[in-house]
């Protein structure tokens, strides 16, 4: 599975489409978009950048952007994969 910097797990949300995020608002604080900080260096392989609706920079890998999860507490925690059927552990 993917993880952070931090060991968090990384999630994708099935209603994201086309490079773009739909998690914004509300769902964007349960799950916090993993975000490309200035100093980061330039992706590799399939990790790609999306832009969001409010013009800051999230990443994504295989084209689907990534998230972390409010519930997940530690590194190694999975508690938001298989949410509502529409949010999965990111997998390489």
């Amino acid at each position: 599975m993917l993880v952070d910097h931090a060991g968090m797990t990384l999630y994708t949300f099935d209603k994201d489409a086309g490079g773009k995020s739909m998690c914004n608002g509300e769902c964007a604080t349960n799950w916090p978009p993993l975000m490309v900080k200035a100093n980061d260096e330039p992706a590799k392989d399939k990790w790609t950048v999306v832009m969001r609706d409010d013009g800051s920079k999230q990443w994504a890998y295989d084209g689907k952007p990534l998230y972390t999860f409010i519930k997940d507490k530690k590194a190694g925690d999975k508690t938001g994969d298989g949410v509502k059927d529409v949010w999965h552990i990111a997998k390489p």
